[in-house]
């Protein structure tokens, strides 16, 4: 899976002020990290960070990642990255 497969497949918009950073158009979604991201480059991750409120879960990908946040209700908000976006948010959030 590439990042203009995962871009092309679903309606995403740019994040302000973060490059390489786009959100799922819909918001919210019920689509689990392993729908979007089928063929990962690794192990899909959980992560607890204090300075976000909800669980992280972090795929890699060939030319990026999704970093995808578990709201209580099961839901996600899915970000999509470029690697460069991917490594700068994942540093930002301590967990690279």
């Amino acid at each position: 899976m590439t990042f203009d497969a995962i871009m092309s497949r679903w309606p995403w918009r740019p994040i302000p002020n973060c490059p390489g950073r786009f959100v799922l158009a819909s918001g919210r979604s019920l689509l689990a990290p392993s729908e979007i991201v089928p063929d990962p480059t690794g192990a899909i991750t959980e992560h607890v960070v204090t300075s976000a409120p909800d669980l992280i879960v972090v795929t890699a990908f060939e030319d990026g990642g999704l970093i995808s946040y578990r709201k209580p209700d099961g839901a996600f908000v899915h970000t999509l990255n470029t690697i460069e976006g991917f490594d700068r948010k994942l540093r930002q959030l301590g967990i690279r």
